[in-house]
């Protein structure tokens, strides 16, 4: 494990850290893959994630990367470019909440993972920008992570005009789920895992399980699948302990 990403496990809490706040927690490729292992793994020992970054920024976007070679080709880098899409996956498959803490610039990648939290808690200056149309880039891979989390108005306005946006409008555009004071952000996130870690660990992950798969559902569909959820979890031993 490198030092660039610090990891505490807090009881039943993983607390994962982005560690190169001196450049902005700008994420290499290295970083990104070590990200996916430790989000595909936290389930084996933690109830939930608290993922955040260390200084002054949760995360100003992709570190490190170079132009292609001249002869690349499309398929070398789709391979590539799989180590962010992988890490997109893992958060969207791990079966126990993730709750993202930003405060500071989050940008591109930063962006994303922000709002593939499945909670969010802002600091009331953290700005929120998807700039990659500004450097004659098609963002494929954050538009892939906001498709499911952000409104089409939203996210055309932020693709298009690569603005930055406060926190307070990150709420609006359903990127963040609250936003508070700097000064009381890592009270209100310890706040948040007491609520989630009031609940059986079964009835979490249901929620999750839930809500990742239901909303791709017609209304029927979700309405059986809830019917049958409920049904199953509330009536396990593992619920009533």
């Amino acid at each position: 494990m490198s030092n660039e990403i610090s990891v505490r496990q807090d009881g039943p809490i993983l607390r994962i850290i982005l560690n190169r706040g001196a450049a902005g927690n700008g994420m290499t490729d290295g970083m990104v893959v070590e990200l996916t292992g430790l989000i595909n793994e936290a389930p084996k020992s933690s109830r939930l994630i608290v993922f955040s970054g260390a200084g002054n920024d949760f995360c100003i976007g992709r570190a490190g990367v170079k132009p292609p070679p001249a002869d690349s080709q499309a398929l070398d880098r789709r391979r590539d470019f799989d180590t962010v899409f992988s890490c997109y996956g893992a958060f969207r498959r791990c079966p126990i909440p993730i709750v993202g803490v930003v405060q500071g610039g989050a940008l591109g990648l930063g962006c994303a993972l922000a709002a593939l939290c499945d909670i969010t808690i802002a600091g009331d200056k953290a700005t929120f920008q998807v700039p990659e149309m500004a450097h004659h880039i098609m963002p494929g891979m954050v538009l892939s992570a906001l498709i499911d989390r952000v409104p089409r108005k939203a996210i055309m306005y932020l693709v298009h005009t690569t603005a930055t946006i406060g926190a307070e409008r990150a709420l609006t555009f359903g990127m963040v789920s609250e936003v508070v004071p700097q000064a009381l952000l890592g009270a209100k996130v310890e706040e948040v895992c007491a609520a989630i870690l009031k609940a059986a660990p079964i009835a979490t992950e249901g929620v999750k399980e839930y809500v990742g798969r239901a909303m791709d559902m017609d209304v029927a569909g979700a309405v059986d699948f809830a019917r049958n959820l409920h049904a199953v979890l509330n009536s396990s031993r593992e619920i009533r302990k």
